[in-house]
């Protein structure tokens, strides 16, 4: 059995931010482009700090921290996307957060990699077109390229984390 990844939330936490999520019903893709359009550093930060969740900061360390490597291939898999209106037929990025787990390596030794590249593109197909993007970049740790601003520096100031992407 695979050693479970030192770096991922217990499952207990994970459960616990899954009953504080979503309460803004904004997509995570809005509050990154407000971050995006924020015209210096303190408001991008401001942005963040306003829109602080679990799935946010869930989202954002598995875009920034080099500790956590996603066991899926690279690039965009085949998928169809949920073009629905924000706030129909699709799940918000920051509920689905709590299983992103599933797919770093040492997150769930019961998968093999074809279940996992399936669930994968399950999850991606149940959010919003713009969500799904977001999944996407952050698996490939390219996020800071779709959003200006939104770096690892910023978002460690932002949350008080060390190089480690945790509070000290």
């Amino acid at each position: 059995m695979a050693e479970r990844n030192p770096h991922l939330m217990s499952p207990k936490a994970m459960e616990a931010m899954a009953s504080t999520a979503n309460s803004g019903r904004e997509m995570l893709s809005e509050i990154f482009t407000k971050i995006n359009n924020a015209k210096d550093k303190s408001k991008k930060i401001d942005v963040l700090r306003k829109h602080n969740t679990p799935g946010m900061r869930m989202v954002l360390k598995g875009a920034f921290d080099p500790n956590i490597k996603w066991d899926l291939p690279p690039g965009i898999p085949p998928y169809i996307a949920n073009e629905a209106p924000a706030g129909t037929e699709h799940t918000y990025l920051e509920l689905e957060a709590k299983r992103l787990y599933n797919f770093v390596e040492g997150g769930n030794a019961d998968l093999n990699k074809i279940k996992k590249e399936t669930l994968f593109i399950q999850m991606l197909e149940g959010l919003h077109a713009d969500e799904a993007k977001v999944l996407i970049d952050m698996k490939n740790k390219t996020l800071n390229k779709s959003y200006k601003g939104l770096t690892s520096e910023m978002v460690k100031e932002a949350f008080g984390w060390n190089a480690d992407f945790v509070k000290p």
